[in-house]
C-alpha cells in the first residue's frame, strides 16, 4: 500500500514500489507472493510494468509480456536489477497462439503458474461514432476482450490441474459509466467485466478466482496525448477534477489492487470488478461543494 504522498495530482508512491526494489523485510517474514509464479501482460509499462516490479517485489517469479520489445526487456531488467526473477517475452496478447506459448514459457521456465494479470489493452483513440469501422471495432475487442478470454482459457486450465489460481483482468471505469471513453472501448471493458463475472462460475469449485480491476483515469503511456494536451493548454489543475479526490491516478495504485488480488488475502474474493478511480463512478459528476 502507499508509503507516502503529495497533494493533489503530485500523488506518488514511494520509490521503492516504484522500482520494484525488496522491501526491507525482517528475517523469516515473506513476501505477499513468496513462491508463486505470475504472468503479466502489457508489461512494457504503465499499470503493467508498475504490477510486475510490485509482484516481483513481494516475492513472485515472472514472465512479463508485450508487443514492444524494448519496453518489456526494461521491465524484466528492472526487476532483476532489484534482486527479483524475471523472464520478458515479446508477442501479441490479442493472439491465442502467443498466448498459448507465454502461459507454455511461464511453465516450463517455472514449473506452474499461480497468477496471470491480463493487462494488455488498447484505447482506439478518439473517433466520432459514424467513423468507426468493423475493423477499428475488431482491433479493439481483439485485445481488450478476445486477450483475456485467452489468457483466462490457457491459464485457466493449468491453474484447475494445480487446484489454485488467481486470474486479474484489466477492465476500466469506462466499463461500468459511459462517458468514459469511445464505445469500441467502452464496450471492450464492459465486456471484460463480464468475462470475470462468468468466468469466476465456469471455474466452479476448482480453487480458481477471476476478477476484474476497473481503473479510472491513471497516467500511462495509453493516456499521455490526454496528459500531454491538457499540460500543453495549462489545464493541468483540471485534470482529475470529476473525481472526489480530484486527482488522476497512478500506475502503482492499480498494482497495489492487483496485488491484493493475486494474493491469498484475497482467498474468498471471486467474480468481482473494483473501481480504483478516485470515487469517479460512485456517484454522478462531483460538484464543488459551496464554502
Amino acid at each position: 500500500m502507499p508509503s507516502g504522498s503529495e497533494p493533489m495530482g503530485g500523488y506518488r508512491f514511494s520509490d521503492k514500489i516504484m522500482l520494484g526494489e525488496k522491501s526491507d523485510k525482517g528475517e523469516g517474514l515473506m513476501g505477499r507472493l513468496d513462491g508463486k509464479v505470475a504472468v503479466v501482460t502489457g508489461a512494457g509499462s504503465g499499470i503493467g510494468r508498475a504490477t510486475s516490479m510490485l509482484f516481483a517485489r513481494e516475492g513472485a517469479r515472472l514472465l512479463v509480456a508485450d508487443l514492444k520489445a524494448d519496453g518489456v526487456n526494461e521491465t524484466a531488467r528492472m526487476i532483476t536489477q532489484a534482486g527479483g526473477t524475471a523472464r520478458a517475452m515479446v508477442g501479441d496478447a490479442g493472439d491465442e497462439a502467443t498466448v498459448k506459448s507465454i502461459i507454455e514459457s511461464a511453465v516450463s521456465a517455472f514449473g506452474m503458474l499461480d497468477i496471470i494479470h491480463a493487462n494488455a489493452g488498447v484505447s482506439g483513440g478518439s473517433v466520432p461514432l459514424f467513423e468507426q469501422t468493423e475493423e477499428y471495432w475488431r482491433q479493439i475487442l481483439q485485445t481488450n476482450l478476445m486477450g483475456p478470454f485467452f489468457a483466462i482459457k490457457h491459464a485457466g486450465k493449468r491453474m484447475v490441474e494445480q487446484g489454485r489460481g488467481a486470474i486479474i483482468l484489466t477492465s476500466s471505469v469506462a466499463g461500468l459509466r459511459a462517458n468514459a471513453g469511445a464505445a469500441a472501448y467502452s464496450a471492450s471493458k464492459a465486456g471484460v467485466i463480464s468475462l470475470a463475472q462468468t468466468a469466476a462460475a465456469a471455474f466452479l469449485g476448482t480453487g480458481v478466482r477471476v476478477n476484474a480491476i476497473c481503473p479510472g483515469l491513471i497516467e500511462t503511456a495509453m493516456t499521455k496525448p490526454f496528459f500531454d494536451s491538457v499540460r500543453a493548454a495549462g489545464k493541468e489543475h483540471k485534470i482529475g477534477q470529476l473525481n472526489p479526490l480530484q486527482r488522476a491516478g497512478q500506475p502503482e495504485e492499480i498494482a497495489a489492487m492487483a496485488l491484493f488480488l493475486a494474493s491469498d488475502e484475497a482467498s474468498y474474493v471471486n467474480g468481482q470488478a473494483f473501481a480504483a478511480d478516485g470515487g469517479l463512478s460512485s456517484s454522478l459528476p462531483f460538484s464543488r461543494p459551496i464554502r
